[in-house]
């Protein structure tokens, strides 16, 4: 299979004209079109539905569009493989971390480790990644996450790393743990419902008969340690997300107890395709920083 085909085919999916894919490429309408006409010859299938409006894939198309990212991902991974093959690991590699997670306060850790050990890799982190991570993974936009959750999800293997206990972080003044049905009455800063960690919070609270009285959501880390900061409510964290504030801020942090509530972590990658040199190394490297952090909790 001529893997230019391949390329042109996405970059029409892409533009959704085939007039613009051409431009894009820099090659004549005819000759674009002549390669998609090919393509579906050599599969025996309508790959795009033609419009006034543009291009559209078919079924077929939109499989092998999934498809054609996978092996255009698997030729630039061999070419990059060949290319540093016995010097030390380079290329470009993208870490997915969940927000209000151990893996965010991992982040500045993680990049100062990557470019102390291994000059010669790109490191992409991204701290609020969107959209399906199984896509992503697959489809190469990212090579590893680490996320709430242990699975299963489709395309996707996880790794189980660690299991935290969930937090209340507040004003200063009471310390000790906290039971569940003593925070009935406090004002809380959540992440909105999409997040892992409002989900195990409402449900917790939901099977002890409760309601959680949310007077705030959060998106942004920074504004949610602030807002806790200034006395407009409390929040609730895993540990390490929890020690970071401590080292910032003046406040209590209480473990829920009554019933104990505890959030997975995964170190998530492709399930079809092999991590990379360059992804390897950092993986490891991650999972080394993970062991350090584990030996000093505090």
């Amino acid at each position: 299979m001529d893997t230019r085909r391949l390329y042109s085919f996405i970059k029409i999916v892409d533009a959704g004209s085939i007039t613009r894919a051409a431009d894009i490429l820099h090659i004549a309408q005819p000759a674009l079109s002549q390669q998609l006409s090919a393509l579906e010859a050599q599969f025996g299938q309508q790959l795009l539905i033609r419009s006034k409006r543009g291009v559209a894939p078919t079924e077929a198309g939109r499989a092998l569009y999934r498809h054609a990212q996978l092996i255009l991902r698997q030729v630039d991974l061999a070419h990059a493989a060949v290319e540093v093959s016995g010097r030390a690991p380079a290329g470009s590699v993208s870490v997915g971390l969940a927000p209000y997670s151990m893996g965010a306060a991992l982040a500045l850790p993680l990049l100062k480790a990557v470019r102390e050990r291994y000059p010669d890799i790109l490191l992409h982190i991204n701290e609020n990644f969107g959209g399906v991570i199984s896509e992503a993974i697959m489809t190469g936009r990212m090579d590893m996450a680490f996320i709430y959750g242990a699975g299963p999800l489709r395309g996707v293997q996880f790794e189980p790393v660690r299991t935290e206990d969930l937090y209340l972080i507040g004003s200063p003044g009471t310390e000790g743990d906290v039971a569940l049905e003593d925070l009935a009455g406090v004002p809380l800063l959540l992440p909105s419902r999409i997040h892992t960690i409002r989900q195990v919070v409402e449900s917790a609270f939901q099977q002890a008969a409760l309601r959680p009285h949310v007077v705030g959501e959060v998106e942004s880390a920074l504004t949610l340690v602030n807002a806790v900061d200034a006395g407009l409510g409390a929040t609730v964290l895993p540990w390490s997300a929890a020690r970071a504030i401590l080292d910032m801020r003046s406040v209590a942090v209480r473990r829920i107890v009554s019933p104990v509530i505890q959030v997975k972590l995964s170190l998530v990658t492709s399930d079809g395709q092999p991590l990379s040199e360059p992804a390897l190394a950092v993986h490891d490297l991650f999972l080394e920083l993970v062991t350090a952090f584990d030996k000093d909790p505090r």
